[in-house]
């Protein structure tokens, strides 16, 4: 079963549960499936739809942290309950060691020597790590492993 299939099912049967919250959560995930799907005029696959629940993991992750410096904890609960909820939708999280490792195996596939080279670097490490990992500290690391 593809992840958008999997994300309609749960839709009914929080429909049939008459569970509200994540009804509305869930939909906010297939209104931007939909939304790919209308602006490319596509039908999206399991990558696109990897693509769509990082960015909105980003952007609740982001949410959540100026709701918690704001102290604004009833908007912050509802930033995690959906975090919580996108969570198992996603591949299984690498740990730094094994972001690590790509890092350093990709440098050497790619043979980088200098910060000209992370455009390519990173390249190569997206399709491994997308979804897996906090792209920003992949730069960061990748920026590192460089020498800058």
């Amino acid at each position: 079963m593809t992840l958008k299939n999997q994300i309609q099912e749960d839709v009914k049967t929080a429909m049939r549960a008459r569970d509200q919250k994540r009804l509305t959560a869930l939909r906010l995930i297939t209104s931007a499936i939909k939304q790919i799907e209308v602006d490319e005029r596509i039908e999206v696959d399991d990558t696109i739809v990897l693509n769509v629940l990082g960015k909105m993991v980003k952007q609740r992750k982001e949410s959540l942290d100026q709701y918690l410096k704001a102290n604004r904890e009833d908007l912050a609960a509802q930033e995690q309950y959906e975090l919580d909820l996108l969570a198992p939708y996603l591949p299984e999280a690498l740990s730094d060691e094994e972001v690590a490792a790509l890092i350093k195996q990709a440098v050497a596939d790619t043979g980088a020597t200098s910060i000209r080279d992370m455009g390519t670097v990173m390249a190569k490490l997206k399709d491994q790590i997308q979804g897996r990992a906090d792209m920003k500290a992949v730069s960061g690391a990748v920026r590192a492993q460089l020498g800058v």
